[in-house]
């Protein structure tokens, strides 16, 4: 099993409160990831403030554009991967997302993941082009094989409905050959994307039965189009975190924090299909022995990337403490 830190590159106002980390303390949190056994570090993507955010706070937050932030990362760190958790496809031309991501996986020696997905909030597409229509996930379709074609081919054309491109010569490809995309959500149309155009899949918030259900529908639907996961299929699968000397104190942390009124408000568009009152078996909630145990039932059911870990916690300094606990008593078993 590998761990990774989900950083604040659009956390405040979520999935923390306002205000949670300046740049400085975001790129710390990358850099104390790596010292505590972390593999991996993930952020997320977020270009304006979301209503009941504006609604819950009176300071707007801090969202930081993550392949400049991990490209700086990429020059104080020597080992996490950096990944996007994720990348929302239609914020950016692919031809542009392409260099991007490339250029990243050069400044950091190849270390570079992209989760890729449609967005959790639709008002944000909305907000940078009004009355512009898209089905975002058609347009996730081409633009995942839009970038596949950029990533490989010398000269790179591409002709969709939503994705137009035309005789783009990208250079350099990335170093990563493939470099590795995922495709994130929980919904049928992330995990068909998976099963077909991806080299992972990138969920929230699943019980380890959720998990394997999913994933056995990925693999079936792999199979009908002739391809075979392997073991290099990444099943990144994004939960919480909160750890306490006992259950009862673990829960009490975890539904007084902003991580909990961040999954409430999930549950009305990305985490749809779930309810908020099991929510304890869908994250780590507990003992580190629950912890590891909870670990454990998900590695059974396929899970090899405990992905963008998020802490129940109020500010960085007590981040960091949780990710040193985390790291010696679940990392270390």
């Amino acid at each position: 099993m590998r761990y990774g830190l989900g950083v604040p590159t659009g956390t405040e106002g979520l999935m923390y409160a306002v205000p949670y980390a300046d740049i400085d303390q975001a790129v710390e949190l990358a850099v104390h990831a790596e010292r505590t056994g972390f593999e991996s570090v993930w952020g997320n993507d977020h270009i304006t403030t979301q209503k009941y955010v504006r609604d819950g706070f009176e300071t707007p937050p801090r969202y930081y554009d993550p392949f400049a932030y991990f490209s700086y990362v990429a020059a104080v760190t020597s080992r996490v991967r950096l990944a996007t958790a994720i990348m929302v496809l239609p914020f950016r031309n692919p031809v542009v997302a392409a260099k991007q991501v490339a250029t990243l996986d050069h400044l950091s020696h190849g270390r570079a993941v992209l989760g890729v997905g449609i967005g959790a909030y639709r008002e944000e597409f909305q907000a940078m082009a009004p009355g512009v229509p898209l089905h975002r996930g058609e347009h996730a379709e081409e633009a995942i094989a839009g970038l596949r074609l950029l990533f490989t081919e010398r000269r790179a054309s591409y002709e969709g409905k939503w994705v137009k491109f035309d005789d783009v010569e990208s250079y350099p490809k990335p170093v990563q050959a493939p470099l590795p995309i995922l495709s994130g959500g929980n919904s049928p149309g992330s995990r068909s994307r998976a099963a077909r155009l991806a080299d992972g899949w990138l969920p929230a918030c699943l019980s380890p039965a959720e998990a394997a259900s999913g994933l056995g529908l990925i693999r079936d639907e792999a199979e009908q189009h002739g391809r075979e996961l392997t073991g290099d299929f990444e099943v990144a699968l994004q939960v919480c975190v909160s750890v306490a000397p006992t259950r009862e104190e673990a829960w009490r942390r975890f539904e007084s924090s902003q991580l909990f009124h961040h999954l409430v408000s999930l549950s009305r568009t990305t985490l749809k299909d779930q309810g908020v009152d099991d929510l304890i078996s869908r994250n780590l909630i507990g003992t580190p022995q629950d912890i590891a145990e909870q670990v454990a039932a998900h590695e059974e059911a396929g899970v090899n990337t405990m992905a963008a870990l998020l802490f129940a916690a109020d500010s960085v300094d007590e981040t960091k403490d949780m990710m040193a606990q985390f790291g010696t008593e679940v990392i270390a078993r």
